[in-house]
């Protein structure tokens, strides 16, 4: 997975790229980690991603949860068949997807 990031102030958006699975995850959380704590507005470009795993989804539940009440988390760009994953497994309920 590929991950290209842009800060603005408080705000950060991540381009992904890539599948987000078992062998990716680590990825994304790490670059979660690198953006410290005085972002609060995330934005997660989904445009290059085709497939989300468990593994995946466990990452997206974490940043949901730490930017809940920091400002929010949103996700644009998602695919058909990721949202169709997003659906199946409740995510699509709580997740901010544009």
């Amino acid at each position: 997975m590929t991950i290209t990031t842009e800060k603005n102030n408080n705000a950060a958006t991540l381009k992904l790229d890539g599948r987000l699975d078992t062998a990716t995850a680590s990825t994304l959380e790490t670059a979660l980690f690198q953006l410290g704590d005085e972002i609060n507005q995330l934005t997660l470009d989904m445009s290059g991603v085709q497939y989300v795993s468990s593994a995946g989804l466990r990452v997206l539940l974490s940043a949901h949860k730490k930017y809940l009440n920091a400002g929010g988390l949103k996700l644009t760009n998602v695919c058909e068949g990721v949202m169709d994953v997003f659906e199946i497994t409740g995510f699509a309920d709580f997740l901010v997807v544009e």
